[in-house]
């Protein structure tokens, strides 16, 4: 049998580096060099502390592992000369060697979080949309309803869904046979009656505290509550689907009912942590169950969550018609210090004027994106932008208004303009507390799954 052979009588000297790096021996040498760091680390931060003979044995191994590196020194002496060294670090490591697990552990979380907070800081940073102000172009958290009588996702395929669409089952079982009301605030200044909520301390994923609306409905004198996050506006939409079909049956049962006389009015508490009491009227609901009917099946899908690019606004200034992520804590009309996401439609010095549905900037439709072409010609599902006073607590661009954007300032609005809280209520936002643009959205796995428009 023939054997392998050099034709120059040694092997070239890609075989000799494979050998070096992926034998024993290489292996052994790659640890001896560790051992010689972290030797040199233990003795640069602990060698005022150490007595002259610990540091004696702790050079003389040092130089006995260098020596046996130099002269190439099989891996069983290499071995021999790491064990010793081993033992003098063992004994005057202090707390650099040995280390204990919860040590390392806790180092590498330590430079985890920094990495972590220094990317959100600077380059991209995760957010998570709220509300639908800026539907279609990106979703807040919405509502799929399972009306009784319709067939409901099971246990395996919810757990799907709550993956891939952060999915989370809201249920109302009735506690006794009767017929079905519920509560609605007296609000004159929304046309449409919204069911009356209680705001709660709730619990996030069971764990972490967080603010929650709490509905409830009676069956025949008996209570049965839900509770859905503070941001979910869907909530009358799924009420009203599930009960009247849609908003013409709702409207519908409204008259009948007026037709019968007067509603009973009531007080309840708005928050639960203030003494404030608000006016509300109970409304049946022209449905009668039996106990454990379901009153109210549907799933919360969670809203879209992107990275946000924040680097580029700090070398170039917002475009109109970018989506942009701003802080809120300047703003004195919002009142509290959050990020909201928004559409950029004027920068200082542009006038704004809003001409159903389209809105104008300095005397011209404006343009600069693509959902400002939608809303003006309301391709569906866009509806066209509208009046300050069609939203409610709107103080801008009312029918033949302009406004003029300030030095320093932006003006934002919602895609979903009339169901939109921004620049028409609250203002303007300072150039100072803007924080990026959307770059990808990256949950949930829907089609909207990819770059941010």
């Amino acid at each position: 049998m023939g054997s392998f052979s050099d034709p120059e009588g040694k092997q070239g000297w890609g075989w000799s580096l494979f050998t070096r790096l992926f034998s024993r021996d290489g292996s052994m040498r790659r640890a001896a060099d560790n051992w010689l760091e972290l030797a040199r680390k233990v003795r640069c931060y602990r060698q005022d502390c150490m007595s002259p003979a610990e540091l004696a044995d702790l050079g003389a191994c040092e130089e006995n592992l260098r020596r046996s590196l130099r002269e190439a020194a099989d891996a069983g002496r290499l071995r021999l000369a790491i064990e010793g060294l081993e033992d003098v670090l063992r004994r005057c490591g202090g707390a650099i060697y040995p280390k204990s697990s919860l040590a390392e552990n806790v180092d590498f979380f330590l430079v985890a979080a920094i990495v972590i907070l220094g990317i959100r800081t600077y380059f991209v940073q995760p957010f998570k949309i709220p509300t639908n102000s800026m539907w279609p172009t990106y979703y807040g958290m919405t509502a799929e309803n399972f009306p009784p009588g319709t067939a409901a996702p099971g246990l395996g395929a919810r757990l799907l869904r709550l993956a891939a669409f952060g999915a989370q089952r809201r249920e109302a079982i009735a506690p006794r046979s009767g017929q079905v009301s519920a509560q609605y605030f007296l609000d004159g200044n929304n046309p449409t009656p919204l069911m009356a909520y209680t705001v709660k301390t709730g619990r996030k994923w069971l764990i972490i505290p967080a603010t929650v609306h709490e509905y409830t409905f009676s069956v025949d004198g008996a209570p049965v509550s839900v509770q859905v996050p503070e941001d979910f506006d869907d909530f009358d939409k799924v009420v009203m689907q599930t009960f009247f079909g849609d908003t013409t049956g709702y409207y519908r049962h409204l008259e009948e009912l007026a037709k019968a006389g007067p509603l009973e009015a009531s007080l309840i508490k708005f928050n639960e942590d203030s003494n404030g009491y608000t006016r509300v009227v109970n409304v049946p609901l022209g449905r009668a169950v039996s106990a454990g009917d379901t009153l109210l099946r549907f799933d919360i899908m969670t809203g879209d969550q992107l990275f946000v690019d924040r680097m580029t606004y700090h070398f170039f200034r917002p475009k109109v018609g970018q989506g942009f992520v701003f802080r809120t804590g300047n703003i004195p009309e919002i009142g509290k210090d959050d990020y909201f996401i928004k559409r950029l439609v004027g920068v200082p010095g542009d006038v704004m004027e809003v001409r159903k549905p389209e809105l104008y900037r300095n005397g011209r439709p404006i343009a600069g994106a693509e959902a400002f072409r939608l809303n003006g010609g309301r391709v569906p599902p866009y509806t066209g932008y509208t009046f300050g006073n069609e939203i409610i607590g709107g103080t801008h661009l009312f029918p033949g208004q302009t406004l003029t954007v300030p030095a320093r300032s932006y003006f934002a609005m919602g895609d979903n303009s009339s169901n939109s809280s921004d620049g028409r209520v609250w203002g303007f936002v300072p150039a100072a507390d803007v924080v990026g643009r959307p770059l990808f959205i990256y949950y949930p796995f829907t089609r909207r799954w990819g770059p941010a428009r």
